[in-house]
């Protein structure tokens, strides 16, 4: 089974946003090991990058989420995932950084850089959206019935 960690910048206060972000773990729990981990905010980027790196696992595909990366529709993301599985990548770090972004050497050491929108989002939202993203590119990947 595929694990994947996500690793995020900053806490989530507000009660929104951890019902939203804690449903869909709870969903993304039958079809891959989620491991979602908060990290301090520290207001330095370089600080931060240097507490993700130490936290992302050795030999995952990392997906570094990042305005200026690539975007791809829900079945893309999903032929994204397949295709890193069938390579053989049995892990994927998904990393956002905090509300000043992520360290430009985050970005570059990232195997994928994803956008989700030209438009800026909160980077608690942007939380939330990655994980409703990828139970729905599982969903997808599985046949059901979440994405229409």
């Amino acid at each position: 089974m595929l694990t994947v960690r996500l690793l995020c910048v900053g806490k989530l206060k507000e009660r929104f946003y951890t019902d939203a972000f804690a449903e869909y773990s709870k969903r993304l729990g039958r079809y891959c090991i989620f491991e979602p981990e908060e990290l301090p905010e520290l207001g330095d980027l370089e600080r931060e990058a240097r507490q993700m790196e130490r936290r992302i696992p050795t030999q995952s595909c990392v997906i570094a989420m990042c305005v200026e990366g690539k975007l791809l529709s829900s079945p893309a993301l999903a032929e994204l995932i397949q295709a890193r599985m069938s390579g053989g990548c049995s892990r994927l770090c998904v990393l956002i950084g905090g509300s000043d972004g992520l360290a430009d050497r985050l970005k570059q050491r990232a195997d994928v850089r994803l956008s989700m929108s030209p438009m800026t989002f909160p980077h608690h939202l942007a939380r939330v959206m990655t994980a409703e993203q990828l139970y729905r590119a599982f969903t997808i990947l599985s046949g059901e019935k979440y994405h229409k």
